[in-house]
C-alpha cells in the first residue's frame, strides 16, 4: 500500500510539473534567416519590424578601402556562380544563382584593409537581425592570401564590435560560421531603446608582409541562426501601443504657435 502510494503521488507531481512547463512558451524557437542570397540587387525584400508593424527592406553593395588603394580600385560587382554545396539546394527557378565580388589591389604593402556593406545608393544600411542571434554564417571564396576578414555588427547600446571569421588563406569555397559573444548585448533594458542587433558590414585586413597587387573575394549565402521568441512575452503587443501623446504633442506645438502669434499680433496693434 504505502509503496503503491508513493508511486501515485511521484506521477501526480510530474503531472503538475510536466503541465506547467508544457504551459510556458519556448524562448529556444530557433530559426535561419537569410539575409542576403546576392540573387536580386536592392530587392531582398528583407522582413523587418518597425514599432509592431512588419516592413521590408532593400539594400545594394558598397565598397571603401584604406589610402593606399590604387586608384580605380575596389571594384564590387556580382556574377553568376554558386558554391556546388549549395546547388542542390537551390529551389529559386526565376533568377539565376550570383554571388557578389570584389577585386582589389594596394600599392604597397602594410596595415591595408577594405569593407564591404550594405547601402541604399546615399548612405549605409544596417541590416536589423531579429530575435537573440548566435551566430551568423555565409560562404566566403578564398584567393590563399594571407588576409584576415572580420564581421562589424553593432550592438543595442550603439557600439560596433569586431568579430574574427578567419583568415582567407585557401582556394575555392568555404562556409564560415562565426558565434555571436554571450556579453554582446542585443536588446536595450529600456522600452523606448534598440530592440535589435543590427549587421554593418565585412572588413578584410591585409597581413602587413602579404602580396596586395591582385586580390578576388566572393560571398554568398548570407544568413544567421536566432532564437525567435526570445524577446517576446506575454502582452508583448501592448509594448507600442498609441496613446496619442505624439498627435497631441504636435496639435500643442500648432496652438502654441497660434497663441504666439497671436499675442504678437495683439502687441502690433495695441502698438
Amino acid at each position: 500500500m504505502k509503496k503503491g502510494f508513493f508511486v501515485l503521488a511521484g506521477m501526480a507531481l510530474l503531472f503538475v510539473i510536466g503541465g506547467a512547463a508544457f504551459a510556458q512558451p519556448n524562448t529556444k524557437s530557433v530559426a535561419t534567416i537569410t539575409i542576403d542570397n546576392f540573387d536580386t540587387d536592392s530587392a531582398q525584400n528583407y522582413p523587418v519590424w518597425v514599432k509592431g508593424k512588419l516592413d521590408t527592406l532593400n539594400w545594394g553593395w558598397g565598397v571603401n578601402a584604406s589610402r593606399f588603394v590604387t586608384e580605380g580600385y575596389p571594384i564590387l560587382t556580382t556574377f553568376e556562380a554558386i558554391p556546388n554545396s549549395l546547388r542542390v539546394l537551390r529551389t529559386d527557378t526565376e533568377n539565376p544563382a550570383k554571388v557578389l565580388g570584389v577585386k582589389t589591389r594596394f600599392d604597397r604593402k602594410g596595415d591595408n584593409w577594405f569593407e564591404i556593406f550594405p547601402t541604399d545608393g546615399e548612405n549605409n544600411v544596417e541590416i536589423p537581425l531579429e530575435g537573440n542571434v548566435t551566430q551568423i554564417d555565409f560562404w566566403v571564396w578564398g584567393a590563399n592570401y594571407l588576409y584576415f576578414l572580420d564581421l562589424l555588427v553593432r550592438d543595442s547600446d550603439g557600439a560596433i564590435h569586431i568579430l574574427p571569421a578567419g583568415n582567407l588563406a585557401f582556394n575555392g569555397w568555404k562556409n564560415v560560421v562565426v558565434k555571436i559573444p554571450g556579453h554582446l548585448r542585443q536588446k536595450s533594458r529600456l522600452r523606448s531603446g534598440p530592440e535589435k542587433m543590427t549587421f554593418v558590414g565585412f572588413r578584410v585586413s591585409t597581413d602587413p608582409a602579404e602580396f596586395v597587387d591582385d586580390f578576388l573575394i566572393y560571398f554568398d549565402d548570407l544568413k544567421y541562426t536566432t532564437y525567435t521568441l526570445s524577446n517576446i512575452f506575454d502582452g508583448y503587443e501592448l509594448k507600442n501601443s498609441d496613446f496619442g501623446d505624439d498627435e497631441e504633442s504636435e496639435s500643442s506645438g500648432s496652438n502654441s504657435s497660434s497663441n504666439t502669434s497671436s499675442d504678437s499680433n495683439s502687441g502690433d496693434n495695441a502698438r
